[in-house]
């Protein structure tokens, strides 16, 4: 039986940043137009991280049934290992989506829009579909699709509209900009995993572009949101606090960009996952001052 710490381990708590700052985000575009509200921002960030871990449970489930993940390089995965059973992980990661629909649909009390609940229905169709079903999409290279427009789009734009009733153009541009580096959070990882995912036939989309291409799309992914976030200083010039990752930028990029693989490539996977949380921290901060 799988102990706690391995139970935290199979959450992936590294990926949580792609849920909160989005939420992050869309709060601050909330906040720019004086439509700040506490109770929708905090049932919105519940709602994303218990989706982020119902799809990492998930994701352990169905490819470890499938053998994806024998000769995996990274964290522990709990089905692979044997560390818990299949139908346990799958009960983990249905458990996180009922919590997560749940908050969903306080939050469309909260704020008033019950329409709310068919967009929260695709995000955990979406979730489970990802590695999961006879034709997973993550297999055919459209995970990236699906990150950037639940985790991106959905999450940002979301978490504004149950706030404000009205989406901005900061905020558009800021769920583009978090929506892409979901992405490479995606990509980075999915970089590490090519020789195994080749052998087990997972057609990512790092397999299909291939190494070269995949390390210049990760590194696009990176420069082009804060590109995007400095462009929304023209709502706010705060919104130039996004400067102070250029620096990061050019760190992460490097190594990537200089051929790392395996497992030097996880402390990468780690940043890419804080500079999410710190894009989503500055940009919202910059966007609500």
């Amino acid at each position: 039986m799988a102990t706690a710490a391995e139970w935290l381990a199979g959450a992936r708590p590294r990926t949580l940043p792609a849920a909160a700052a989005p939420v992050a985000i869309g709060t601050g575009a909330a906040a720019q137009l004086d439509a700040f509200a506490w109770l929708p921002a905090v049932l919105a960030l519940g709602v994303a991280l218990a989706l982020q871990v119902g799809v990492n449970y998930a994701n352990d489930y169905s490819d470890g049934v499938r053998g994806t993940d024998v000769d995996r390089v990274g964290p522990l995965r709990l089905t692979a290992s044997a560390a818990a059973r299949p139908g346990q992980v799958k009960g983990a990661a249905f458990t996180a989506f009922g919590v997560a629909a749940i908050l969903g649909l306080a939050l469309c009390a909260v704020s008033g829009h019950w329409w709310l609940i068919a967009v929260g229905a695709l995000s955990m169709l979406a979730a489970w579909y990802y590695t999961g079903g006879e034709r997973p999409y993550g297999y055919a290279g459209l995970g990236e699709v699906g990150v950037f427009v639940f985790f991106g789009l959905v999450a940002t734009l979301g978490t504004t509209y149950t706030q404000a009733d009205r989406i901005s153009w900061p905020a558009v541009l800021g769920a583009v900009g978090v929506g892409l580096i979901a992405c490479a959070l995606l990509m980075i990882n999915n970089l590490r995993d090519i020789p195994t995912d080749v052998l087990a036939g997972k057609r990512t989309l790092a397999v299909r572009v291939g190494d070269h291409r995949a390390r210049r799309l990760y590194a696009l992914w990176l420069v082009v949101p804060v590109l995007l976030g400095l462009v929304c200083a023209i709502w706010n010039p705060w919104a130039f606090l996004v400067a102070l990752l250029l620096l990061p930028t050019v760190l992460l990029v490097l190594p990537v960009l200089a051929g790392a693989q395996g497992r030097a490539l996880v402390p990468v996977l780690a940043g890419t996952g804080l500079f999410e949380l710190a894009y989503g921290i500055l940009l919202g901060l910059g966007l609500a001052l």
